[in-house]
C-alpha cells in the first residue's frame, strides 16, 4: 500500500483482522514498526477500533518515505500481521502553528519548551478536564470555546479523555455521546466513546490548540490496578500519539479518592503504580512525546522516579490571595531543583471559584508563575473545568460541597482569562526564551515570598522585565549597565495597553526609579537595550 501524506499531518490505516477473537482490545497487541527515510526505526502501537477493525496513525518527521511492517501478538492473523506499505512524507503547505514547527520538545537549556524546529513555545493553557463529555455540547460548544482561546491567545488544552475527577467512574455527568470510556467493570473500552473523542481532539489540533491528553484521575488506579491502566495507555497512544499532543499521566496523582477509608495505603499505591505507568508509556510511544503528571502540589515529589517526566506541573492552590506566598515558594523550589527541567502551573486558583479569586488574582498567579521561573501556566475558570450549562450545572462533589455554578459561556468571558492570555502574549513576543530569574535588578529589601512583591526576569546586556503587583511607588532597577542605554514602556496587564517611558537613565550606582504609571494597579516594566 502506497501513502501520501504531508509532513506532521496525520495518517489513519485500517486493518481487518482475519481472526475470531472474543476479546481483542485485552487479547491481542498490534504493533507497527516504521522505518524513516534516514534509516531510523520506531514502533508505534494500533488500535482495536471495533469488532475486527484495527487502526493505526501515523504523522512523519523526514520528508521522503517511510516503510512500515505490522506485528501482531498472534502471527496467524494475516489481517494483522505482516502488512507493510510506504507512506511518503511531502512538505507542509499549511498554516497551522502546531502542524508548521512540529510537536514539542524540552529545549537544550532544560528549562524552556520548543516545537522539533526549535521555535520556541510559551505554554499557556486552559483547564477544560471534562470536555469530552457532553457538558460541552459537540460540535456547536466545543468549536465555540475553542474560538474562543484561540482568538484570546491559549495554545494548549488540559483534557482528560479517562474517567473524570470530581466523580466516580460510572457517575452520569462523565457520559459522552456513546457512553464511558470503559465498559462496565472497566473490562475493556468504549470504542464509540473515542470515535467521537476523536472529533474533538482533533478539532484541537486543527485549531492551534494542543492538546496535553491527561489518562483519568490518579484515584482511579486502586480500582483498575497498574496492568488495566498500561492496556489503558497503550490504546491512548495508538489513538492520539501522532499528533502534537503532551502526555499527563493523570491528575492529581497522589490524591486518594474524596471518601477513601484507606488513604495512606492509597497513597503508596499510587505513587508507585503511576511511577510504573509513565515509565510504560515512556516505552511505548514511538513518537516521544513529552510525560508530566498532574499533583496535588509538586509532581516531582509524588511519583518514585522524577526521571520519568519531562517536565514538571504545579498545583498551587485555590485559596485566593492567600495561595499566592505558596505559590511563590513552589514555583522557586521547583526552578531551582535538579536535575532541571521546565515547570508550568498547571493549575492555580481558578477563576470564580468558591465566589472569588477574580482578574486580580489571575494576573498575580500568571506573573508570579511566569517571573519567577516558570516555562509555562494553566489558567482555569470555574465554570470551564466541569462545563457547567444554563441548564445542568455541575452540582455536588462527592463530599458533598459545589464549587460553584457559573455556565461556561459566562466563565469563558471572565476578564482574568483574557488578561493573562494578552500576557503572555506580551512576554512570547520578546526573547523571553533566554530570560532567567533577576533578582539582582532589585532592592534586595523589596523582594520576598509576598503577594505584592516585585519581581524580576532579564537577560544581562539586553533587557530587564520587572513586574509589579501593586505600583503606588513602581520599585527601582537596579544593576544597569553604564555602557548600555536602554528605553523603557509600561505593558499594562489589565488592558493589553504599552507606553513608551523613553530613555532610562540611572544614576552613577546604576539605580533607576521609574516614573509613575497612569493608574495605580500592577505593572510590567520593560528596558530593552537600544541596537547599537
Amino acid at each position: 500500500m502506497n501513502l501520501f501524506a504531508q509532513r506532521h499531518c496525520v495518517i489513519d490505516i485500517a486493518l481487518l483482522s482475519a481472526g475470531n477473537d472474543i476479546d481483542p482490545y485485552n487479547a491481542i497487541d498490534v504493533d507497527v514498526i516504521c522505518y524513516s527515510p534516514s534509516g531510523a526505526s520506531f514502533c508505534i502501537p494500533a488500535f482495536w477500533a471495533g469488532g475486527n477493525v484495527w487502526r493505526f496513525r501515523f504523522a512523519g518527521e523526514e520528508i521522503g518515505a517511510y516503510r512500515y511492517e505490522t506485528r501482531c501478538s498472534n502471527p496467524h492473523d494475516a489481517g494483522l500481521h505482516g502488512c507493510t506499505g510506504t507512506i511518503e512524507v511531502m512538505p507542509y503547505e499549511g498554516v497551522n502553528r502546531l502542524l508548521r514547527h512540529g510537536r514539542l520538545r524540552v529545549a537544550a537549556d532544560c528549562r524552556r519548551f520548543e516545537h522539533g524546529d526549535g521555535t520556541p513555545f510559551f505554554w499557556m493553557g486552559d483547564t477544560w478536564w471534562m470536555a469530552l463529555s457532553t457538558r460541552l455540547d459537540w460540535p456547536q460548544g466545543f468549536r465555540e470555546l475553542a474560538a474562543d482561546r484561540v482568538a484570546k491567545g491559549f495554545n494548549v488544552v488540559q483534557i482528560v479523555a479517562g474517567p473524570y475527577p470530581d466523580m466516580d467512574a460510572w457517575d452520569s455527568r462523565g457520559r459522552g455521546e456513546a457512553g464511558f470510556p470503559f465498559a462496565e467493570g472497566f473490562a475493556r473500552v468504549n470504542p464509540a466513546y473515542f470515535d467521537h473523542a476523536d472529533l474533538k481532539i482533533g478539532h484541537l489540533v486543527e485549531a492551534g490548540l494542543m492538546p496535553c491528553i491527561v489518562g483519568m484521575w490518579g484515584y482511579y488506579l486502586p480500582q483498575l490496578g497498574v496492568d488495566r491502566i498500561k492496556r489503558f495507555w497503550r490504546y491512548l497512544v495508538a489513538r492520539y500519539g501522532a499528533y502534537p499532543v503532551v502526555w499527563c499521566a493523570c491528575g492529581e496523582v497522589a490524591m486518594p479518592y474524596y471518601l477513601s477509608e484507606t488513604r495512606g495505603d492509597d497513597v503508596a499505591l499510587q505513587r508507585s503504580g503511576w511511577t510504573e505507568v509513565m515509565r510504560f508509556l515512556r516505552r511505548t510511544d514511538g513518537f516521544g512525546n513529552l510525560i508530566t503528571v498532574h499533583p496535588v502540589n509538586h509532581g516531582r515529589a509524588e511519583v518514585d522516579d522524577p526521571a520519568v517526566m519531562d517536565f514538571e506541573m504545579l498545583q498551587t492552590g485555590h485559596g485566593d490571595l492567600d495561595s499566592i506566598p505558596p505559590l511563590i515558594e513552589m514555583v522557586r523550589a521547583s526552578v531551582s531543583r535538579e536535575p532541571a527541567m521546565p515547570v508550568v502551573n498547571a493549575e492555580a486558583n481558578y477563576e470564580g471559584i468558591l465566589g472569588r479569586s477574580w482578574q486580580n488574582v489571575q494576573r498575580l498567579n500568571f506573573y508570579h508563575s511566569i517571573f519567577n521561573g516558570a516555562a509555562g501556566y494553566t489558567y482555569g475558570a470555574n465554570g470551564i473545568w466541569q462545563l457547567n450549562t444554563e441548564a445542568q450545572a455541575y452540582g455536588a462533589s462527592p463530599h458533598g460541597r459545589s464549587w460553584g455554578n457559573m455556565p461556561w459561556r459566562e466563565a469563558a468571558q471572565l476578564p482574568g482569562g483574557r488578561q493573562v492570555a494578552q500576557g503572555a502574549r506580551f512576554l512570547a513576543a520578546l526573547p523571553w526564551r533566554e530570560c532567567r530569574p533577576m533578582p539582582e535588578a532589585l532592592d534586595p529589601g523589596a523582594q520576598s515570598a509576598q503577594v505584592y512583591a516585585p519581581v524580576a526576569l532579564g537577560i544581562p546586556r539586553r533587557m530587564r522585565l520587572i513586574y509589579a503587583p501593586f505600583c503606588w511607588d513602581p520599585p527601582a532597577v537596579h544593576g544597569i549597565e553604564s555602557d548600555v542605554f536602554y528605553t523603557a514602556r509600561y505593558f499594562d496587564p489589565c488592558s493589553g495597553n504599552e507606553i513608551v517611558v523613553g530613555r532610562v537613565e540611572p544614576n552613577g550606582d546604576g539605580v533607576w526609579t521609574p516614573p509613575i504609571p497612569p493608574e495605580c494597579h500592577d505593572w510590567v516594566l520593560a528596558l530593552v537595550a537600544e541596537e547599537g
